[in-house]
């Protein structure tokens, strides 16, 4: 799948202007810690004091403006933001942590990143500091197996954005974290007057233009909306290279570009039984069975390993399927025929989920083909569209012998492969600021 800004961002060594990218990104950050004045302690330290708001106002400065140009972007079909890493919310952690940070910036006069500024200005205060940073994570490393459990479990909520958490669309999200950046502004003007005895009068009339332009893009962005599941759908690309034999001569490689509604048309992302049954023991790839069937159904019968999540309950977990599983994972859907995995299929291609794949002719057509020979499995008489085309004895789950085949018994099996393995890219996390 090709996104319009896929190509620029992908790091290799055949687009070297990424690093040249990165690098300016890099020395920007930098320049504007400094000139904001966060490579001096005392700066810092003195909004805790509300003397100096400084460090207020640049933080929800950046944050808002980011919000809104990124935001703006997704609405413009500009870019997808499901391809965008958010870090996973771990709310206990993240509290504890936070508390331990706040008291290490009021005794310090520094954050991870702000001390790295200072120190490459040659700071000794912002060294000490950022060799302390050094000092604290090689000790969180020895000891973060004592309360690994609950560190990676407690208050875990995957990748969450605040539209979630308030079921609200973005845009109104983008609105009100522009209204509350403003009014924290105005605040700390006051709380600077009152205890830093600042005179405001002295302060630039143009952030009052800025304030302004910055409400009316937030408005924009709310207007602009965000583009819906059909139309990033309708978007999607798929680049694919097929190899066609020539008599005595090398063959010719093609490279061909088919639109979702294609790939689909074309059956290229339908595999066989026999394909998916192998997927389990390719070491180069990490398969996750998705089973889109109603939980009766999947307790009646499921593949061994097979995860069932109801088809209207799929998008709960696209963020988990975006965020969690290792890059070379492959999704393979199963309905009971290929009704409910091929709608399935169109909600997480439209989500910017990658590797996904249908179980050609569903779970009836895996009994078909590894079930066979079981004769307590009856063909069910007059079985409509999506339905279980076999009468059960019990609902045995994964207990039947064809959920789970015997790899030696089915050691050589022929298959046009179809699943070519797209690696995600990297998550990256990001500092303080």
């Amino acid at each position: 799948m090709n996104f319009p800004l896929q190509s620029f961002i992908a790091v290799n060594a055949a687009n070297p202007w990424t690093y040249v990218l990165f690098a300016a990104i890099g020395f920007a950050f930098g320049y504007t810690l400094e000139m904001s004045g966060f490579g001096d302690s005392r700066k810092l330290a003195a909004q805790f004091y509300f003397t100096e708001l400084t460090v207020l106002k640049v933080m929800f400065t950046a944050i808002a403006v980011a919000m809104v140009l990124l935001f703006g972007a997704v609405g413009l079909g500009i870019l997808d933001f499901s391809q965008v890493w958010v870090n996973p919310t771990y709310l206990a952690s993240g509290i504890v942590g936070g508390l331990i940070m706040g008291v290490g910036f009021i005794v310090g006069g520094f954050c991870p990143t702000t001390s790295l500024a200072s120190a490459s200005t040659g700071k000794i205060d912002g060294m000490l500091f950022m060799l302390g940073g050094f000092v604290g994570a090689f000790l969180f490393g020895e000891t973060e197996n004592y309360f690994s459990n609950w560190y990676n479990n407690a208050g875990y909520y995957g990748r969450l954005t605040l539209d979630q958490v308030f079921n609200i669309p973005v845009g109104a999200v983008v609105v009100l974290v522009v209204l509350m950046a403003l009014f924290m502004f105005w605040g700390g003007e006051q709380l600077e007057r009152i205890f830093g005895k600042k005179d405001l009068s002295k302060e630039p009339k143009l952030r009052l233009a800025g304030a302004a332009i910055l409400i009316v893009a937030a408005l924009a962005v709310f207007v602009i909306g965000n583009p819906s599941l059909e139309e990033k759908y309708n978007k999607v690309k798929f680049t694919r290279t097929e190899s066609i034999p020539q008599v005595n001569a090398d063959p010719i490689v093609n490279t061909l570009t088919y639109t979702a509604d294609e790939m689909l048309e074309n059956r290229l992302v339908f595999i066989t039984s026999a394909e998916a049954f192998k997927a389990k023991y390719n070491q180069s790839m990490n398969p996750v069975y998705l089973d889109v069937r109603s939980e009766s159904d999947y307790n009646l019968y499921h593949i061994e390993n097979a995860v069932n999540v109801p088809l209207e309950r799929l998008t709960e977990v696209i963020p988990v399927l975006l965020s969690e599983p290792p890059a070379n994972s492959v999704f393979i859907l199963m309905s009971n025929d290929e009704a409910a995995a091929t709608k399935a299929w169109k909600t997480l291609v439209g989500s910017s989920v990658q590797n996904v794949y249908i179980l050609e002719g569903g779970v009836n057509s895996w009994i078909a083909f590894f079930g066979k020979d079981d004769k307590t499995l009856q063909p069910a008489p007059k079985a409509g569209d999506d339905q279980l085309g076999y009468i059960f004895p019990a609902a045995l789950g994964s207990q039947y012998e064809s959920c789970d085949p015997n790899p030696q018994e089915y050691e050589t099996l022929e298959f046009e492969a179809k699943i070519i393995l797209q690696l995600k890219r990297d998550k990256s996390g990001g500092g303080c600021g």
